[in-house]
């Protein structure tokens, strides 16, 4: 299978399968007589895990880990749960801070008049000041 088989059965670009090829996330695939790449199954569920566990969020390291842990076949699936529950935590922290970020924003936008004047409650909060043309 070539580069573009491969990248319209896993909905990855062949740029990006270039990019895990060259960042060791993907096991090397072999090289014809003519340079180009040939891809095997394994090869399509590897990228194909990649690209999942990128869209729920695993960075390129743990992306590393669970190819890794996919190749082993003596792996335990408790330690991918570990790493899968450990991702959750991640993004429910992250959650938390975006709560709060926005519920500052909205009271940031309710504290401001939004009319015509130079005077923005806005800009003195985020400046950490009480007046606009306050003397330096």
């Amino acid at each position: 299978m070539n580069i573009s088989d491969v990248a319209k059965k896993t909905g990855l670009t062949s740029k990006a399968i270039r990019f895990y090829e060259e960042k060791g996330l993907v096991t090397a695939p072999l090289r014809s007589e003519n340079g180009y790449r040939s891809y095997t199954a394994k090869h399509l569920e590897e990228l194909t895990l990649l690209r999942q566990a990128r869209q729920v969020g695993f960075n390129l390291e743990e992306c590393r880990e669970m190819v890794t842990l996919f190749n082993n076949p003596q792996r335990h699936s408790a330690d991918v749960k570990a790493r899968t529950l450990d991702k959750v935590a991640e993004i429910e922290a992250h959650i938390r801070e975006l709560n709060l970020m926005r519920d500052r924003l909205v009271a940031l936008a309710a504290s401001c008049p939004g009319d015509d004047s130079a005077d923005c409650p806005i800009i003195n909060d985020l400046a950490g000041c009480c007046h606009a043309n306050k003397a330096v």
